[in-house]
């Protein structure tokens, strides 16, 4: 996909977007790798887990920065092409690895039977494994048509995870302590919210953006999914634990208060 010519604030936009991205997902990975000790064991693998998911996403930032600063030159007021591809196949590559470890922490935290909890991971991680590969050839076709076939395809696993996460995630209700009930019921909304930027970004083209408004729109519109999906999701998972922890009488926290 050829890149357009962009203004100095369009370009800065995105500029300034992915390093707000590399500083959130490095600030976010500090805080859970300390936080793991604020829980119980039996909660402290989804923290590992939101640990793992940012420090992840931060690395693939940081290469899409670099990418996105090498792909223009300033000439005459404006960012124009340098010659240097950008590569955004970086995002699917941090998608491919990050995208079923949030399913993974989401799974960790409702506690579910193994038994259960390994086949569902199973299943939607193979969902999610095709929902990637068969969104990346939309990302990088020349025309709307190869990309708005590629983007329905790639719905089709979308939407089952959805629906699973939030059926399994609703059914839960009623298994949580009632301080815990609102934190799952803000956790159903964000992935709604935050999974529906995705597909919104992808077809910028279709919405009336082209050009420079698309590139804009779309690369604001995954970091801003990202870090909602990647940070916000795992401070929520983290606030849930939390008041599991509390709720199981295994709060380390309150353990090391006693003692004190």
């Amino acid at each position: 996909m050829d890149l357009p010519v962009l203004s100095a604030g369009q370009f800065d936009l995105i500029y300034n977007a992915l390093s707000f991205g590399i500083a959130a997902m490095g600030a976010a990975f500090i805080f859970f790798m300390t936080a793991r000790t604020q829980v119980s064991a039996r909660y402290r693998p989804a923290l590992l887990i939101s640990a793992v998911v940012v420090v992840i996403a931060a690395y693939h930032y940081f290469r899409i920065f670099e990418s996105w600063g090498a792909a223009y030159v300033l000439e005459g007021g404006n960012y124009v092409p340098s010659g240097e591809p950008f590569n955004d196949a970086y995002r699917y590559v941090d998608w491919l690895l990050t995208v079923p470890l949030l399913l993974v922490e989401a799974i960790a935290v409702l506690a579910l039977p193994r038994g259960k909890a390994g086949s569902m991971i199973a299943r939607l991680a193979l969902a999610a494994t095709l929902m990637i590969l068969l969104g990346y050839p939309g990302e990088i076709a020349d025309t709307n048509g190869a990309r708005f076939l590629w983007g329905t395809l790639s719905s089709i696993p979308f939407v089952y995870i959805l629906w699973v996460l939030w059926g399994e995630l609703g059914a839960s209700l009623d298994r949580q302590p009632p301080q815990v009930r609102v934190l799952v019921r803000n956790l159903r909304l964000l992935l709604l919210g935050t999974w529906g930027v995705y597909p919104i970004a992808y077809m910028a083209p279709f919405i009336g953006l082209d050009g420079a408004a698309a590139t804009v729109g779309i690369q604001l519109g995954y970091t801003v999914a990202d870090v909602l999906a990647k940070a916000g999701f795992g401070l929520l998972i983290y606030a849930i634990a939390r008041e599991k922890s509390i709720a199981d009488g295994d709060d380390p926290v309150g353990e090391h208060t006693a003692a004190a």
